[in-house]
């Protein structure tokens, strides 16, 4: 009985197609209005993507809800950090980080819609890849996929539902309430934007692990090669014996031009499918880091400007409950521009490593057929490469942290002079005030 059970929760996180590995998020993002389409299987078991009316429906209601609660909270001037205190430089945080956030939801939320069809053809070309994979032995293998989905929404859920939590308890334990507004624009933006990362993380992972099949593949025909000669290879040497946590153990019937030119295909499919990607998330990469990039800018400023003691606040919380709020607050969303640079960054770099064992390949291939093939795939690495873009302003990759780093210490140092400057000037006033006054007297 319990054996059973057992088995029973352990075949919950399996996965034996592509779709289904994509159906936890698929379903979250279908409820939040992110996607129109859901994932559904047909008579014969097989499951496929799906559009739905209701999908289109909730994006709308969504669209309606985010963007009336934002535009009230707006005209009220009214945000979660009005709570906490007020001056000028928060006002001005308050009033960007608002039109930030209503620009971000109808940046998502218009792509769900206009661009739902890239999304689409990334799935057809997932699909595609896993026949070609086939074509060479290999059969994927997708509950490590499949895992990997569920574990990073169970994270997300519980990050933002702990820090959702403690804000409402925080703001409850000073008998502050929050309206209606603030709460769904404040809950909103950060689910929102976390589920479009975990979507955007889900298809890197994707890419990441075909390449890592990819050049498995490649790196195993490597070691199979002698440096004498490869003629001598026998059906039975033509095993995939390496990709044992990746496939199914095969034996693989081709020689091996045709194994490289399956892999050119797999190759260009991935390539295909990571630049459809980056076009239907590009938009949404750029909304997201921007309105990051300010909060932490806003964020970091609160809490150097009340650890140097140099705030001239006036609120109920006191430091350490304030400093807690806006650093656990810039805390997310470092944790959010991090997903996503190394995200990208990873399948970056494994498409960067298949061009050194392509090349490996080629010093160590004999036949005159195998080398044109390898020579063929050496072009088309040099033409074909796998880069993510914020809509073209600038790469994501690793090199954009050094770029934030600058930016935020730039503007910190900005916003920490103009709060250092304001007391001299106030000064400087009073001393010209009291001077005039002075002479006023002398005068009569």
């Amino acid at each position: 009985m319990i054996s059973s059970r057992v088995e029973r929760f352990r075949q919950c996180f399996i996965s034996h197609q592509v779709f289904e590995a994509l159906q936890p998020l698929f379903l979250i993002t279908f409820l939040y209005g992110l996607t129109p389409f859901h994932v559904a299987k047909d008579k014969s078991g097989e499951s496929a993507v799906r559009m739905s009316f209701f999908g289109f429906v909730n994006i709308a209601l969504y669209t309606l809800l985010y963007g009336s609660c934002y535009i009230v909270s707006l005209l009220q001037d009214e945000t979660v950090v009005g709570y906490f205190f007020r001056t000028e430089i928060s006002n001005v945080g308050n009033t960007l980080q608002i039109c930030n956030g209503l620009i971000t939801g109808a940046v998502i939320y218009i792509s769900a819609v206009t661009q739902r069809r890239k999304l689409l053809r990334v799935c057809e070309i997932l699909f595609n890849l896993d026949d070609n994979f086939a074509n060479i032995g290999i059969k994927v293998k997708y509950s490590r996929i499949y895992r990997f989905c569920i574990l990073m929404i169970v994270f997300k859920i519980l990050v933002i539902g702990s820090y959702f939590g403690g804000v409402l308890h925080l703001l409850k334990s000073m008998g502050i309430t929050p309206s209606f507004s603030v709460c769904v624009t404040f809950f909103l933006q950060h689910s929102v934007l976390s589920i479009a990362i975990c979507l955007f993380c889900f298809m890197a992972r994707s890419f990441e692990r075909r390449l890592v099949i990819l050049n498995k593949v490649l790196k195993n025909l490597y070691h199979q090669w002698d440096t004498r000669t490869i003629k001598t290879i026998t059906q039975k040497q033509r095993s995939l014996q390496c990709l044992d946590s990746f496939s199914m153990y095969t034996i693989v019937s081709k020689n091996p031009s045709e194994i490289i030119q399956e892999s050119m295909e797999i190759h260009q499919l991935i390539c295909e499918a990571a630049s459809t990607a980056n076009k239907y998330f590009t938009y949404q990469l750029l909304t997201i880091i921007s309105i990051a990039f300010l909060i932490i800018v806003f964020d970091a400023y609160y809490v150097l400007e009340t650890l140097l003691g140099k705030s001239k606040r006036e609120s109920k919380f006191k430091t350490v409950e304030f400093v807690t709020f806006f650093s656990c607050q810039m805390i997310l969303y470092l944790i959010a521009i991090i997903s996503i640079v190394e995200g990208s960054n990873r399948v970056i770099k494994k498409s960067e490593k298949t061009g050194g064992i392509v090349h490996a390949l080629l010093n160590r291939a004999k036949q005159p057929e195998v080398k044109e093939k390898l020579q063929q795939f050496s072009m088309q690495l040099l033409h074909l490469k796998i880069s993510f873009t914020a809509a073209g302003l600038f790469n994501i990759d690793r090199t954009l942290y050094f770029t934030i780093s600058g930016a935020l210490t730039t503007y910190l140092i900005i916003l920490l002079q103009f709060t250092s400057s304001s007391p001299p000037a106030v000064q400087t006033a009073c001393s010209i005030l009291n001077s005039t006054e002075i002479a006023n007297v002398t005068q009569t």
